[in-house]
């Protein structure tokens, strides 16, 4: 890959370790003599090269975040340019920020149930209170369980049972199997008489003078919190993850003192992305305070793990019950709006004030039949959401798209909800949702992907047409072959644009004679109802003696 898209400070790093040719992400602009396409790419995993043991952690105040969110306008002041964090063939490498699943790999349904659960639940048997909860809206606390491991304890809103809890148990499985790093969350059930307080348990009080924390403190807790009839209470343990607490991370710029840290959060497809998938989920509540990064061992080393922590705020319930009726049409603040409201009297309605939700507590306010993905919006505007662009959200997509009608009930499963009927009820707007995000995103762009090379044909496939989302173009599709020179990044015509029928196009005779050079395809529809069809996608192929490894796609350059 071009070395021009690196910053200085990956370089230094990598320059130590003499890894110098894998880092690079993403193409630049022919620049003197510098290659387009490195022995390496695509790579599949973005490197940490750097120690960042000397990361330390920082505090973004809630407040500041919601208005530098609400009314600046943060990072990157240029237009909307392709995502950094991509590889040569147009996907997002593994990474501290991101996991390949869905799509990437076959997942089953045991793998989707299960998650990010790999400890086992909590000993249950008794809880020592260790802090009270610092941030969230969600009554709860930090303890220890029997086994002396350390867990983050919320529970439901008093008068809103399985809402908030439910939530957290299955979008915690949604958001895993989109490839974002998630804690454990398990469900359980507390008794008031298995809760001891630590000795060393302290609260502060608006006075800003800690004390001792008492029974009082945690009955305060506890009358927040939702009581089954048999006096016990349904919560959600979310293990602490391994490592040194660093704090949040923020949705644009980089965390300065991490030397790996070196794309603009905002750049990051695996950010952007977050449009799609939350608008899906409805996770309406993306800010710094639910997100959280570790600094862990890895290979040696330390480097900075960056999870998305508290995906809770989805589907149509928050921590204290359901969401309110504009959450996901509009941002807490949007000026234009106000105006009109209070110059009309409040004549001026929005979508939002005539959805007609099905009442269900549990599941609160969440509903498919007026969804639009491209007018859904958090609470507050978000640097990387902004920043999206049309390759971004086809990419997110095909991995909402992925998901099973059997994989989405059997993690809505995983909620356990008491009445059949409020799971029916989110499986089916899920599904009626992830159906209008294919529909919307996967049709208005060249859709052709996984494009193999292999016994004279050049082979793809159509997204949309898979997703049984569109027809295939009456005319078939149309390849224009070319040399391409890696060192120079020119080109050369090979013969005359070939066409084929289905998803399956011929290649020039000749080809083998470039045994060990590059080829570059220009692929596009023929006579196709989508206009966007005939915009080509550019492939790029290297001979690596006897076949053709894909090393190249561009779709919006």
């Amino acid at each position: 890959m071009s070395m021009t898209s690196m910053t200085s400070k990956i370089l230094l790093a990598l320059t130590a370790l003499g890894t110098l040719a894998c880092a690079c992400l993403i193409s630049a602009p022919p620049a003197g003599a510098a290659p387009k396409f490195y022995d390496d790419d695509p790579i599949a995993v973005e490197p940490a090269a750097a120690d960042a043991s000397a990361t330390e952690e920082w505090d973004v105040d809630l407040i500041i975040d919601l208005a530098a969110n609400s009314f600046a306008k943060l990072g990157d002041k240029t237009p909307k340019v392709r995502a950094e964090d991509i590889n040569t063939i147009d996907e997002v490498p593994d990474s501290d920020w991101f996991i390949n699943r869905i799509l990437a790999k076959p997942l089953t349904i045991d793998d989707v149930v299960k998650g990010p659960l790999v400890s086992g639940p909590p000993d249950t048997t008794s809880w020592t209170v260790t802090r009270p909860k610092k941030e969230g809206a969600a009554p709860g606390f930090t303890a220890r369980d029997g086994h002396g491991d350390l867990w983050f304890i919320s529970f439901d809103a008093k008068g809103h049972p399985e809402a908030a809890s439910g939530a957290i148990l299955v979008a915690n499985k949604i958001f895993w199997a989109l490839g974002y790093w998630q804690v454990e969350n398990y469900l359980v059930t507390i008794r008031p008489e298995q809760l001891t307080i630590d000795e060393e348990a302290e609260v502060t009080p608006k006075s800003g003078k800690k004390r001792p924390m008492k029974q009082g403190d945690l009955n305060r807790v506890l009358k927040r919190a939702h009581r089954s009839d048999d006096g016990s209470y349904r919560a959600i343990a979310a293990k602490a993850i391994d490592g040194k607490v660093l704090g949040g991370f923020k949705y644009y710029e980089t965390r300065p003192d991490d030397p790996n840290d070196v794309i603009p959060h905002e750049h990051r497809r695996s950010l952007r992305g977050l449009q799609v998938f939350g608008a899906w989920a409805n996770l309406v509540d993306m800010k710094t305070s639910n997100t959280l990064d570790a600094l862990q061992d890895q290979g040696g080393k330390k480097v900075v793990r960056h999870y998305l922590q508290d995906v809770g705020s989805t589907f149509g319930s928050g921590a204290n019950g359901p969401h309110e009726w504009d959450e996901g049409w509009e941002h807490l603040f949007e000026g234009d709006k106000l105006v009109k409201r209070l110059v009309t009297l409040g004549i001026y309605t929005q979508p939002w004030e005539t959805v007609d939700y099905e009442d269900n507590e549990a599941i609160g306010r969440f509903e498919g039949k007026e969804f639009d993905p491209t007018t859904w919006k958090p609470r507050t505007r978000n640097p990387a959401l902004t920043r999206v662009r049309a390759d971004d959200t086809f990419w997110a997509a095909r991995r909402v798209m992925a998901f099973t009608d059997d994989m989405i009930r059997a993690m809505v499963g995983t909620g356990a909800y008491s009445n059949p009927a409020d799971a029916k009820l989110l499986a089916d707007v899920l599904i009626q949702r992830r159906d209008k995000i294919g529909r919307t995103y996967l049709v208005p762009i060249n859709p052709l992907v996984d494009f193999k090379f292999e016994s004279g044909t050049l082979n793809f496939e159509n997204a949309a047409v898979a997703a049984h989302l569109a027809e295939e173009p009456k005319g078939g599709y149309t390849a224009t072959w070319f040399s391409f020179d890696n060192a120079t990044w020119t080109t050369t015509p090979i013969g005359v644009p070939l066409t084929g029928a289905g998803t399956g196009v011929p290649a020039p005779a000749d080809l083998e004679r470039l045994a060990g050079e590059f080829v570059k395809v220009r692929v596009a529809a023929i006579d196709s109802p989508h206009e966007e069809w005939a915009k080509p996608v550019d492939v790029y192929f290297r001979n690596t003696g006897g076949s053709w490894k894909l090393v190249g796609l561009e779709r919006m350059p």
